[in-house]
């Protein structure tokens, strides 16, 4: 069985290349496709020195700092790649690797993300943030997305099998594909995040990319309302400026952390808040892995990964509002909760689950498509 994993771009490690990489280790002798590496060489260590076959679009100008502008090329760009060689491809997808072209005789087995969000759930959001939702620019922008939504939608029938990575995502697949998949978690490091062996301090933490649909901003402002109590805030990105703006005497902004230190700090929390909409999301199962509770917004992946009722690992809040924070911080009470239950069920996410579940859903799919290859070629035959 020769492996082809294709993955939509490379120019950054985070969640998708996690995955990736644990794919890799699962089959060590795939080969590597995307329509862009411009990985870091800091950041290609998981590659183990593997080369990656890129398309046509790397060599376009411009394309290292603004790939995505590139979006409406990378369809074709896609389809470009030659795959021919392999029985079983494997698209690593949240955007348009699961468009590759293949044979009949090739099995195609996609691990979907999501499905496209800036063509489906996320379209105005995006258009919004980008300046492109008015005039004829972004009259355009919503031509050029219904064709990639088209395009996306008639090139997932083509997927024999749908991998979702939560149940959350399995029903957006349904709803923008209308397709049946199976669920396989996501892999998350819980042994480089150890379980805290000294009590809580007296504060809370929030921990993630400093962009506007984490919300970060929203939990420093209820933190406004509660200055007796004290956030740390970890990470860096585009609302880092802005965020330290709102924040007050009890928040303290700590920006990047290595991870050694990212875990120990998470460690010594009371709690982790945790008020995105995400599709999965790691960040609050590296903190149970830590034996910190957390408390989260309850929507997407969090509702499968936060155990609120027997065993509790946290709690939830049920808007987005600084209020629905503010008053789920103040009805916390870290009594009620017990550091092993939350790295107990932490493990059930580990990178050693993923692979073993993964890598029994390819085989079982490779052995289903032979036999249906077998019947095809009888019924030939006949």
């Amino acid at each position: 069985m020769k492996i082809a994993i294709v993955h939509d771009w490379l120019v950054t490690f985070a969640g998708a290349e996690r995955v990736l990489a644990e794919m890799m280790v699962c089959y060590p002798d795939a080969d590597i496709f995307a329509v862009i590496d411009f990985l870091k060489p800091e950041d290609r260590g998981f590659l183990n020195g593997k080369h990656v076959t890129t398309s046509w679009l790397q060599k376009l100008p411009g394309v290292h700092k603004f790939y995505q502008r590139y979006l409406p090329l990378m369809p074709w760009a896609i389809q470009s790649l030659d795959l021919s060689q392999y029985d079983v491809v494997i698209s690593s997808s949240h955007a348009v690797a699961k468009g590759v072209r293949l044979a009949p005789h090739q099995l195609h087995v996609c691990m979907c993300y999501t499905p496209m969000r800036y063509a489906w759930d996320l379209r105005t959001a995006y258009l919004n943030d980008a300046g492109l939702n008015t005039g004829i620019k972004g009259w355009l922008a919503n031509w050029l997305l219904d064709r990639i939504q088209k395009w996306d939608f008639e090139n997932s029938k083509n997927v024999h099998h749908f991998v979702a990575i939560s149940n959350y995502i399995a029903e957006r697949i349904a709803r923008c594909y209308g397709r049946t998949s199976v669920l396989v978690y996501p892999p998350v490091d819980v042994a480089g995040f150890g379980l805290k062996t000294a009590p809580p301090q007296n504060y809370f933490i929030t921990a993630s990319r400093l962009v506007p649909y984490k919300n970060v901003a929203l939990i420093i402002k209820a933190f406004a309302q509660m200055p007796d109590l004290h956030l740390k805030v970890v990470g860096t990105g585009s609302e880092f400026e802005h965020c330290k703006k709102l924040a007050g005497p009890n928040v303290e902004m700590m920006g990047f952390l290595p991870h050694d230190e990212l875990a120990q700090q998470i460690q010594g929390a009371q709690a982790f808040i945790f008020a995105a909409d995400e599709d999965f999301g790691i960040a609050p199962l590296e903190a149970q892995a830590c034996g910190t509770p957390v408390i989260a917004y309850a929507k997407g992946g969090a509702l499968e990964t936060v155990a609120v009722k027997e065993r509790p690992t946290g709690l939830f809040f049920h808007a987005q509002t600084e209020s629905a924070i503010a008053q789920a911080v103040r009805s916390f009470d870290l009594q009620n909760f017990q550091a092993a239950h939350c790295r107990q069920n932490a493990m059930k996410f580990s990178a050693a689950n993923f692979r073993d579940n993964f890598k029994q859903k390819i085989d079982l799919f490779w052995r289903e498509f032979q036999v249906q290859l077998n019947g095809s070629k009888a019924g030939v035959a006949a």
